[in-house]
């Protein structure tokens, strides 16, 4: 079990206040991990740490940055490895989701969402990768999504920015790999977030995932942490450029 031991790791965690994010954080501290949280709202990322404290977790930070932000980001990850250490582990979490036919998405939210999905990927995990390469080691793990390979009716946009979240890890893997670094991708089915409580609200909705998901239900975000800690640690030592979809199974069966 050393091999899933995080102790003594630094893992920043973006867009980790709420939902998959703070869980994540949470599932990195149990195994080990000193987690720098990260959002935009100060006031909220310190009462999502005093929450994880709460809970047992030790050495929990915060960092307050805006990760669509290139400038921001450069200034934030100086920051942190100059206040907290050198980050070892990197998830890519932040992201967004809004909802309109395609005929009728605005542009203006069609660039929010590829600068809050997909820009802040590259601007954050470029930062921190540079870092890691001079160090000869890293792991950055992105959040990826069942929309990476499948589409929904109202949410083009935000399939294409995990598609291309897919497709970024690979090529993150493929640059990167070579200087001892793991870059993997999480793809999570349909869990109960904030981001997905009207479909958690919706009884046809719920029961068409149910009988369209072999498990048969919602995932839990807890589920999800077992993925996170197996790709950030040295169990997965060889496993790069890999997609990880947690799921209930529902992009293995029609």
């Amino acid at each position: 079990m050393t091999l899933f031991d995080l102790t003594g790791r630094i893992a920043l965690v973006t867009g980790s206040s709420k939902g998959i994010g703070h869980g994540l954080a949470r599932g990195l501290a149990e195994a080990g991990a000193r987690v720098v949280l990260n959002g935009r709202d100060g006031a909220r990322l310190a009462i999502a740490a005093a929450g994880l404290t709460t809970g047992g977790q030790s050495g929990v930070e915060t960092a307050a940055f805006d990760v669509t932000d290139p400038g921001a980001v450069a200034a934030g990850i100086e920051e942190v490895e100059g206040r907290v250490g050198p980050i070892d582990i990197l998830v890519n979490n932040a992201g967004m989701q809004f909802r309109a036919p395609l005929e009728d998405f605005p542009v203006e939210r069609w660039s929010e969402l590829m600068r809050t999905n997909l820009d802040s990927v590259f601007y954050v995990g470029q930062a921190v990768a540079k870092r890691m390469i001079a160090r000869g080691r890293g792991k950055i793990i992105n959040i990826a999504s069942v929309q990476s390979e499948l589409a929904r009716p109202g949410i083009a946009p935000y399939a294409a920015s995990k598609g291309a979240i897919r497709q970024l890890t690979r090529g993150m893997a493929t640059d990167w790999g070579p200087h001892g670094l793991q870059i993997n991708a999480i793809a999570p089915g349909y869990f109960k977030t904030e981001l997905n409580q009207a479909l958690v609200d919706n009884p046809d909705f719920s029961n068409w995932l149910a009988q369209r998901t072999p498990a048969r239900r919602w995932g839990e975000v807890r589920e999800l942490v077992g993925a996170a800690v197996f790709l950030a640690s040295d169990a997965s030592s060889f496993v790069n450029g890999h997609v990880l979809y947690v799921d209930g199974g529902i992009t293995a069966c029609l």
